[in-house]
């Protein structure tokens, strides 16, 4: 590295610094995406003043907040207190093509922040954080608090139409003739290959309190007739006869005893020559930086779940009857696991 390139590098002690104080950053996003500040502020700028009184809070305070994140460029102070979005605050309009409201609102409520705290107790126990913190499981929980439910399932659906596309773009989906997405949520993944490849047809698989919200959400893209949502639970079965079997960020949720009870049902249900298709954030090699070795801790944390290398998700596919026959990646942080059942 050169003398200038490294001059314009912060010292490794700042580096550091901004790493431990990150949270602060993403409980400010939070905690404007909770107030809808975005919304409010699409298409023309607003004072503080103006914000805080739509709002219902306290004027100085929301300044303060508005300011702080315009030092990572999520708004703009114009003067006389007044901020406008830029092209990365956009995305937490509710109705931006690429929002991620909800993946913001997720990421610091009270759950999730009071299962991070409990970190050193996962690294202790191998119990989640969540279990610590709040008891039981985190989907049981979500289960009985509809509010918290839609933010999450919100959340989902942020992910999906980010993902979507690189996910589509990297498979031929029209190979099939019906593909089930097991806990495909408001089943925007499965629309989006759907409109993609005319030839099949699908079913989204999730739990009761999901899928009306997923009735709806088809209805809305015009795709009645050619998918379905049907409610059930996928450690008692999944639906019959498809040939492939799509689960997107489902099998990390899960620690390998459930994940197998899942590829288990799957490997029942499924057609002689169909797939299972696992879009994961599949572990590299040790040296190699990635995403998934972030999102692992998470999947600690919170579900009980982990992320998995290429060896790892060959044996769990051999564990439950299926072969792996390939791994594509994506333009995205995430791959196509790709299994085939073992015909004896």
């Amino acid at each position: 590295m050169s003398t200038a390139a490294m001059a314009a590098q912060p010292a490794t002690n700042l580096q550091l610094l901004q790493m431990i104080t990150g949270k602060w950053l993403s409980a400010a996003i939070s905690a404007a995406a909770d107030l809808g500040i975005a919304d409010l502020l699409d298409p023309d700028p607003q004072s503080a003043a103006d914000l805080a009184a739509r709002t219902g809070t306290h004027a100085p305070s929301l300044y303060r907040l508005l300011r702080a994140l315009t030092v990572p460029g999520i708004f703009a102070e114009l003067p006389g207190q007044r901020f406008e979005l830029t092209p990365i605050g956009r995305h937490l309009r509710s109705n931006d093509p690429e929002s991620l409201r909800n993946v913001a609102r997720l990421h610091n409520s009270s759950w999730q922040s009071a299962s991070w705290i409990e970190l050193r107790h996962a690294l202790v126990t191998g119990e989640t954080g969540f279990k610590r913190a709040v008891g039981g499981q985190g989907f049981e929980y979500l289960a009985k608090r509809p509010e918290e439910a839609a933010v999450f399932d919100g959340a989902m659906t942020d992910y999906s139409r980010m993902l979507a596309p690189a996910i589509v773009a990297a498979y031929d989906f029209g190979r099939f003739r019906r593909i089930v997405d097991v806990a495909g949520g408001h089943g925007y993944q499965l629309a989006a290959i759907l409109r993609a490849y005319p030839g099949p047809k699908g079913t989204v698989y999730d739990l009761p309190h999901v899928v009306e919200g997923t009735r709806q959400a088809f209805q809305h893209a015009g795709l009645n007739g050619r998918c379905d949502a049907v409610a059930g639970d996928f450690f008692q079965s999944v639906p019959e006869g498809a040939d492939a079997y799509l689960m997107k960020s489902i099998i990390h949720d899960w620690d390998d005893e459930r994940a197998a009870v899942i590829l288990n049902n799957c490997r029942r249900a499924i057609s002689p020559r169909g797939r299972v298709l696992l879009c994961e954030c599949v572990v590299p090699p040790p040296g190699e930086p990635s995403f998934a070795k972030l999102l692992d801790l998470e999947m600690m944390v919170v579900p009980g779940g982990r992320e998995r290398t290429a060896e790892e998700y060959r044996d769990l596919f051999a564990a439950t009857g299926f072969r792996l026959v390939g791994i594509h990646p994506t333009a995205s942080p995430m791959s196509i696991v790709e299994g085939a059942p073992v015909i004896s």
